[in-house]
């Protein structure tokens, strides 16, 4: 795994824009960021992040299985009571769902490290699926690089499966919070993807969902059969339509199951059920987390998003704290794996898994051991 210097296209900006990636540059700030990009061998990609990827995802879902028949453990996850059955009766009955990412700590060597699971509302997908991998495209066809590389990256052709395999006749809607630019890119690129594959959908703002006589419903009134909320099930419990859901007749995606993967709770269930396992990390609930993090540890609210409510304390005492507003739920403690650091940034792999089945990964650099909302997205390559 090696950081490698490139130069950018001339016109990857307007690229960008073109095909509606807006959000390249946040406050001035690069978020997608070619100047370099990240390179691996196939060893490293199949030995070392596909396979784990997949191994980790059956290990997950086995435990879906087994927290949706225990009181107990749904209520370890700060699940509401209200909404136990709704979440059993959604993985009982099988309710599709599409994508997760897990996020990794790896430096090329080693086993990769889980930091967590992002399995409900994973964004930087746009960037994963199709804008690094036409950067590999034009790169290569401009000879920028060798014919001979390639990428980690089938998100794009098993999401068009993914949505094939729906089968699915009525209108599919699509919904974001108004006004966020990242979020309608994300659900937009999922919209065209469904299109590709014959599914009529439509876009909604999350704010413009209404409820009548039992159904959701759109601006006109119209029965919204299928919906894909980019909104988190842990907001929705808690919110005034939440309560009707389980009597409604809109299939959701991400279905209500994924609340038991999306949580970081489900980290020392993890490691309960497979301790030791060369991929998990050590992971307890925090029992008092008001306390100081102990050193070489890293505290994370359950429901925390982006960094936010972070605080990582290294073997060697540095403190490093993230604000956030996610202080309203229990914490995990995890033991540090601490992100390598390639010239001046630390680097996070992302590994996408789409259906059932990992699907390639994208990475995300940043100037602090935290990952944040704003940190750089670079494509990378395989070779050798």
């Amino acid at each position: 795994m090696k950081k490698i210097a490139i130069a950018e296209r001339p016109d990857w900006k307007q690229t960008a824009e073109r095909l509606g990636f807006m959000f390249h540059t946040i406050d001035g700030e690069p978020y997608w960021d070619e100047s370099a990009y990240y390179q691996f061998t196939l060893k490293q990609i199949e030995d070392d992040l596909e396979d784990p990827t997949q191994a980790l995802h059956e290990l997950c879902m086995d435990l879906v299985s087994d927290v949706v028949n225990s009181e107990e453990k749904l209520e370890r996850l700060a699940i509401p009571p209200a909404f136990h059955d709704l979440v059993r009766t959604s993985w009982r009955e099988g309710h599709p769902h599409l994508y997760g990412r897990m996020d990794f700590s790896y430096d090329g060597t080693g086993p990769a490290k889980l930091l967590e699971l992002n399995y409900d509302t994973p964004t930087s997908l746009y960037e994963a699926a199709a804008f690094q991998w036409g950067w590999l495209e034009q790169c290569i066809e401009r000879g920028m690089l060798p014919a001979s590389v390639d990428q980690f990256n089938s998100i794009d052709t098993r999401l068009h499966e993914a949505f094939a395999a729906l089968n699915i006749q009525r209108p599919f809607y699509f919904a974001s919070i108004k006004g966020s630019v990242e979020d309608k890119a994300t659900t937009d690129y999922l919209r065209l993807v469904a299109e590709k594959v014959g599914i009529e959908s439509r876009h909604i703002d999350l704010e413009d969902i209404g409820l009548l006589d039992g159904r959701f419903v759109d601006l006109q009134d119209r029965w919204i059969p299928h919906l894909f909320k980019l909104h988190a099930w842990e907001f929705i419990f808690h919110e005034p339509f939440g309560a009707a859901i389980a009597q409604c007749d809109t299939q959701f995606m991400e279905p209500a199951w994924k609340a038991i993967l999306s949580n970081k709770g489900i980290l020392p269930m993890l490691w309960e059920a497979h301790k030791g396992h060369p991929n998990l990390l050590e992971s307890h609930l925090d029992t008092n987390p008001r306390s100081p993090v102990p050193k070489g540890w890293v505290r994370k609210p359950y429901f925390s998003r982006e960094g936010a409510n972070i605080e990582l304390r290294t073997p060697d005492d540095q403190l490093h704290v993230v604000d956030g507003p996610y202080d309203d739920a229990p914490y995990v403690l995890q033991r540090l794996a601490p992100l390598p650091k390639f010239g001046d940034s630390y680097t996070l792999v992302g590994s996408w898994v789409i259906g059932d089945r990992a699907a390639g990964i994208g990475i995300r650099e940043d100037d602090s051991l935290i990952t944040k909302d704003t940190s750089r997205f670079l494509p990378h390559l395989i070779l050798g």
